[in-house]
């Protein structure tokens, strides 16, 4: 559904670029300068168009719940774990987080009105994996560890520019999709899934069970 999407984008912004183009070719433009300046700024806004459907194309279709990946840990020292995130495709990361406690962050697209109707289901693309501390002293005076999972990598971010719009954008919203802090201890595996409503961790071993045990 996506690749369709990015298709249509794509397909629009060439149309920009043929009038664009038909507008600064046709006459001398440097001697009309009103047609020079809207045939760039059809180049500029198809240009726009291009970087926004490759930003939406690096978003995964949310059709169903399903797992994202696994998160395991290895005690480093104290309040110091190296995570291992194992993600659906198989391709695995390591990261070195503090605390006592970690989350995994997602960007979520939940298309509204038409689209919705139209059975446009939501997207998603892995945001961050950060770790936190039970004390607010230690939260305020140790090292902390976030890091990014999921970049814009042309230079635009439509979840971003939603949000700053405070989500006005009549056809879709961009909220955030995150797992409830869980704690981390040594040689406990996690599986993330993810549904429509966010995020949600469950524990595979037994060392995950008795760390929620403990926790709560």
């Amino acid at each position: 559904m996506y690749i369709a999407i990015t298709f249509l984008i794509a397909f629009v912004a060439l149309l920009l670029v043929f009038w664009g183009g038909k507008v600064l070719l046709k006459g001398n433009w440097l001697l009309g300068f009103l047609r020079g300046a809207v045939g760039l700024l059809l180049l500029a806004g198809a240009l726009m168009i291009v970087l926004v459907a490759l930003d939406v194309y690096s978003y995964r279709n949310l059709a169903n719940e399903h797992s994202v990946g696994t998160v395991s840990f290895e005690r480093m020292g104290d309040q110091h774990f190296m995570v291992k995130f194992a993600d659906e495709d198989g391709i695995s990361q390591e990261f070195e987080l503090y605390g006592d406690q970690w989350q995994l962050d997602a960007r979520m697209l939940k298309w509204k009105g038409v689209l919705a109707r139209w059975g446009i289901e939501p997207a998603y693309r892995l945001d961050r994996l950060s770790g936190r501390y039970l004390t607010l002293q230690d939260e305020r005076n140790k090292e902390r560890s976030v890091y990014a999972l999921g970049d814009s990598d042309h230079g635009v971010d439509v979840w971003n520019m939603l949000r700053n719009m405070d989500n006005r954008v009549p056809m879709v919203d961009a909220v955030y999709g995150s797992a409830t802090f869980l704690p981390m201890q040594d040689g406990a595996v996690y599986e993330v899934r993810i549904s429509h409503t966010g995020l949600l961790a469950r524990p595979l071993n037994q060392q995950a069970r008795s760390a929620l045990n403990e926790w709560q």
